[in-house]
């Protein structure tokens, strides 16, 4: 009887064998002859193969899955790119359109067409941006103003006279988000009117004694310091810049929202002073 480890003087072991690490299993029962492979490294030699092939495919599975992701995400972003661009690049008129549509939604329970048309913002009361065609992001705001609003850009170059006086109001839908917003406005003083954080009292009592070019806020904030109080002042002021290219995780701008839509409408533009100051003046 001959066992797999008698090798024959001129036998050259196989690489599978020596590679196997079962030099101490016997082949006891079995005779080969010197080309023949004992059926224990024959099975692991299949199984070898068929373990390489199926992480081949499962390599080239994932790849698919990679690449179907990466053409999925582009056109996604296309998608939101077209549909920023849609909404934040149209002329003052299409912008009226969009504006009213939203006012519809805030106060269509409880007005009816004809006074939603009495609210309707004027088309000379928004600024013609469509000369802009970078992105419209935080990082592009200074270079936006210089190019899109010089007269924006002149005021806010000026030093203002009354405390808690603004010329450019940002209303945006969330206190993170107006954080950002005063970050890219570098080197200017910039309120910060948001609820987390802060009480009403201490804003009015910051307002009051701090002269400030522009104000960042949310709408339920600024709204309010507009209609209880008397600390945020309108006579400096010139622009509001509504944040709507700005999506949150759900893909929603702060239109999209009821709660905050409803503050923007009912609180912000629809008060008596900065009424005064957007219904009557043109950009």
């Amino acid at each position: 009887m001959t066992y797999g480890d008698d090798l024959e003087d001129d036998f050259v072991p196989d690489d599978l064998v020596v590679l196997s690490g079962d030099e101490e299993e016997s082949s006891e029962g079995h005779e080969f002859t010197p080309t023949e492979e004992p059926e224990s490294t024959a099975a692991q030699s299949a199984s070898a193969k068929a373990d390489k092939k199926r992480k081949r495919r499962e390599h080239e599975r994932q790849k698919f899955k990679e690449r179907k992701k990466q053409k999925l995400a582009a056109a996604t972003n296309d998608s939101e790119a077209a549909e920023h661009s849609s909404i934040t690049e149209q002329p003052p008129h299409a912008l009226a359109d969009y504006l009213a549509a939203f006012q519809s939604k805030t106060f269509s329970s409880v007005m009816s067409p004809l006074e939603l048309e009495d609210i309707r913002i004027p088309v000379d009361s928004i600024a013609d941006t469509t000369m802009w065609t970078g992105p419209r992001t935080l990082d592009n705001l200074v270079d936006f103003i210089i190019k899109v609003l010089p007269n924006l850009r002149l005021r806010l170059s000026q030093k203002s006279k009354t405390n808690g006086a603004p010329t450019l109001l940002f209303v945006s839908g969330a206190a993170l988000r107006v954080v950002d917003v005063t970050r890219a406005k570098k080197g200017a003083e910039v309120a910060k009117l948001f609820a987390k954080h802060f009480k009403l009292s201490e804003h009015v009592t910051y307002l009051r004694r701090t002269k400030i070019g522009s104000a960042a806020g949310t709408p339920g904030r600024i709204g309010k310091l507009l209609c209880e109080t008397d600390a945020l002042a309108v006579n400096a002021l010139s622009h509001i810049i509504l944040d709507v290219s700005f999506r949150d995780s759900k893909k929603r701008n702060m239109l999209d929202i009821p709660e905050t839509r409803d503050e923007v409408f009912k609180m912000v533009l629809a008060s008596r002073r900065a009424k005064s100051r957007l219904y009557f003046s043109k950009q």
